[in-house]
């Protein structure tokens, strides 16, 4: 059968957000602390489809009796993604990120967050980067967009939120590693928002809880105060939005690296200072998570490096002076995500040769 973890390696590589092979191997010694040669056998069965227990016992020849159990077990420990319809379980193949890593949320261990850091910088720049259809975007929360600007529904979080019957709270993934690691920070920890069926799975799964409408507005609220990146997921109908800071969030810190982040991130804004009214505090400089605004000493006030700002606003709500705001890109340069999650997924297919 030959080595059962690099086959599961190659096959997440062939799922849409892709596994990358490294020198080093670090994501087979990952895929071996998360799964046993057997659930690296059966996830091989599975697909990017939600399917019934029959479907994936057929392609495994396996007794359904004996995989039912497995399968959901495997479910339960974030290595597959498990949904419901009319009371029956299907199950499918979960990507590596966005997935099993987060999924994995409540089975953190220091070994495995070195790993897992030792291999994301390296997933980011052969796989995220590389494509052009990303799994998350960037948006601003809508009241830092100036009021001439039309914001469709989707570009504003809390039209999302609002949109949404099903919620689920958790806490973010990459400060809970960083603060299992002591190098944590001071920004919330519980503000990782999903919705709809994945909202169901991490509630089944104890990964977060599920709250009203009213809590997740507050949430979005105290992340924009305390200057969060919003990033929902790729689509008009997100089934998520992370609340992201640049010294945590694996997105963020690979994208800082870059001399240019904006062409690396789907966004429709960007910061703009007012001259006039700038008094050269530096308190949109210190909030920015990608470097992208700094002091002009001549002038003595502050100035935007468009090809650094990713457009998120965080620079906006405690400017004392309201000299920064938030633009809305020329329509020629503007972005309109996909529709759903699953054509996100087959754009990046696609972009990646899979389809």
């Amino acid at each position: 059968m030959g080595d059962i973890f690099k086959q599961l390696a190659n096959h997440l590589d062939t799922l849409p957000a892709g596994f990358p092979s490294t020198k080093s191997g670090v994501e087979l010694r990952i895929l071996k602390r998360l799964f046993s040669e057997d659930e690296a056998a059966i996830a091989l069965g599975t697909s990017m489809l939600p399917e019934q227990i029959s479907t994936i016992a057929g392609r495994l020849d396996m007794d359904e009796e004996t995989l039912g159990p497995i399968l959901e077990d495997m479910s339960k420990k974030g290595l597959l993604y498990r949904s419901s319809k009319g009371g029956a379980n299907s199950y499918m193949a979960a990507q590596f990120v966005v997935g099993i890593w987060e999924y994995n949320l409540n089975r953190l261990d220091k070994e495995l967050i070195r790993e897992v850091n030792e291999y994301l910088p390296q997933f980011m720049h052969k796989s995220w980067i590389k494509h052009d259809t990303k799994q998350l975007r960037v948006i601003p929360i809508s009241k830092e967009i100036t009021a001439e600007n039309t914001v469709m529904p989707y570009e504003a979080a809390e039209e999302i939120i609002k949109g949404q019957s099903k919620i689920v709270v958790s806490d973010c993934i990459c400060r809970k590693e960083h603060d299992l690691m002591d190098k944590g920070c001071d920004y919330p920890m519980e503000t990782c928002l999903a919705f709809g069926a994945g909202a169901y799975y991490y509630e089944e799964n104890g990964l977060g809880r599920s709250i009203d409408t009213a809590e997740a507005l507050e949430i979005l609220a105290k992340g924009q105060k305390a200057g969060l990146v919003l990033q929902p997921g790729n689509s008009k109908k997100p089934t998520n939005i992370c609340m992201c800071c640049g010294c945590c969030c694996q997105v963020l810190v690979n994208l800082k690296t870059l001399d240019q982040p904006v062409k690396a991130v789907h966004t429709n804004y960007y910061a703009q200072v007012d001259e006039d009214k700038c008094i050269g505090c530096g308190v949109c400089a210190e909030r920015c998570h990608m470097d992208a605004i700094v002091m002009d000493e001549k002038k003595d006030n502050a100035r935007v490096d468009l090809l650094r700002c990713i457009g998120c606003g965080v620079c906006v709500p405690e400017c004392p002076t309201e000299a920064m705001t938030v633009q809305l890109k020329d329509k020629s340069n503007q972005y309109e995500p996909p529709e759903n999650v699953l054509e996100t997924y087959m754009n990046m297919a696609k972009e990646r040769g899979n389809i």
